[in-house]
Formats: structure tokens, sequence, C-alpha cells
């Protein structure tokens, strides 16, 4: 298709009236982001709808996700995925919940606090981190470089592990933009980031591969009490 037809097609576009909802998000006026839960599916008014909504995106988005009740039984279940997996090298950052849950998990773990290059977060098994929330409309983990271990932790490792409290448990991305403004107000985090399943790409024949720009593998483990 050659460059006119393209533009062609674009001013075809533009040209058709759109419905007056859809143009209020587009910028007509004054723009109100709430409107866009009009065009949004609902992440849930309550905790156990929210976790459906969640758990079954997740299924589809390969996502392996364990509710427990307290963080002792999260340490312990963070514990049988090392088990399990031979983690040999794990790194995470400090913060309540990995505190508790992350040290003694493998014969050695690196601190995001301390640093680390980018070759030893490579050469780690997983990736232990907390999160901002959890966003139950889209199955997604917002992660920022101020509350979640940096910019690399979520991302070298092959592993990536979020430990979550219910209370981080949100029902829609507005809500998640809404927490970031209240939580730091003008001085947001240099890096804001939804995850939203392993990484995957299928640029290369249509055939889909797990791990290639990040973690091949997310779990996020989410504490009910």
């Amino acid at each position: 298709m050659s460059k006119e037809e393209v533009l062609g097609r674009v001013r075809e576009a533009l040209s058709v009236p759109s419905h007056p909802q859809v143009r209020a998000l587009a910028g007509d006026g004054i723009r109100n982001p709430r409107e866009a839960r009009k065009f949004m599916p609902p992440g849930g008014d309550t905790f156990e709808e929210r976790f459906a909504n969640f758990s079954r995106l997740g299924e589809k988005l390969k996502v392996e996700i364990h509710l427990v009740p307290t963080l002792s039984a999260a340490t312990d279940a963070v514990l049988e995925l090392s088990k399990s997996c031979g983690w040999k090298k794990v790194a995470s950052h400090h913060q309540p919940l990995t505190d508790v849950a992350v040290p003694g998990l493998a014969p050695e773990v690196i601190w995001m606090e301390d640093q680390p290059g980018t070759t030893a977060l490579e050469s780690c098994d997983a990736g232990i981190s907390g999160c901002e929330a959890l966003i139950a409309q889209t199955g997604s983990v917002l992660v920022t470089s101020k509350g979640s271990g940096g910019r690399a932790l979520s991302v070298l490792p092959p592993h990536h592990v979020v430990l979550a409290t219910r209370d981080q448990l949100l029902p829609d991305m507005l809500s998640g933009y809404d927490l970031l403004r209240e939580k730091y107000g003008k001085n947001l985090p240099s890096f804001i980031s939804f995850i939203t399943g392993a990484s995957r790409t299928g640029d290369i024949e249509r055939i889909l591969v797990l791990g290639a720009h990040g973690p091949k593998r997310l779990t996020v483990i989410l504490i009910e009490s």
C-alpha cells in the first residue's frame, strides 16, 4: 500500500462522526478520563469479585496465582517454589513482605539496595518483589521504580515472583493511577509499568515465545489477611 493510500484511509476514518461519549474521551471540551469506565469491563466491587476477575485473566495470561491466608503461608509458598525450581540465587528489595519471605530463600540472596549490576541480576534464578497494586480489570501487576525494587528487578531474572496484600487488589487501572497520585503526589516515580502476564512475543512467524523481553514466568502470591 502506498503512502497516499494510507493517508487517504486515515482521512476517511477521521471524517466519520464518532459517538458523543467517545468524543468526550478523545478531547472534545474538557477531557474526563472517568468516562473511560463506561467502555471498560468492571473490575469488581468486592474482594471476591476482584479476585475472581484477576484469577480468570491470570489463567489466560499463564500467571501462577496463589491466594494464601497469612504472610507466614506466603513465606512457605515462596520457599516451596525455591525448592521445586532449585533456586541457587535470587534478587529482591527491602520492604515489609520481602523482608520476611526472602532471607534464607536460596544459598545466595542479593538486594537491590546494594546496587547490583545487570550481570548479577541476569544470573539470578528469580526476582522477588512487592508491587504498588494488582489490577483486577486487566490481570496486571502495577510496579514502579520506587515501590518495586527499581527498574531491573522485574525484568532481568527469568522468574518474577510478586508478593501483594488483599488491600492492594484494585478494581481497575484508573484506581491504580489514583493510588500513585495519592502516594507520590507530583513526585511520581520515573518508571511505572503494568505487567500483564509473562513476557511474550509472536513477531517471528506468529509463533508465541515466552521470555523474549523479560521473565518467562510470573507468579503472584496474594496474602488474604
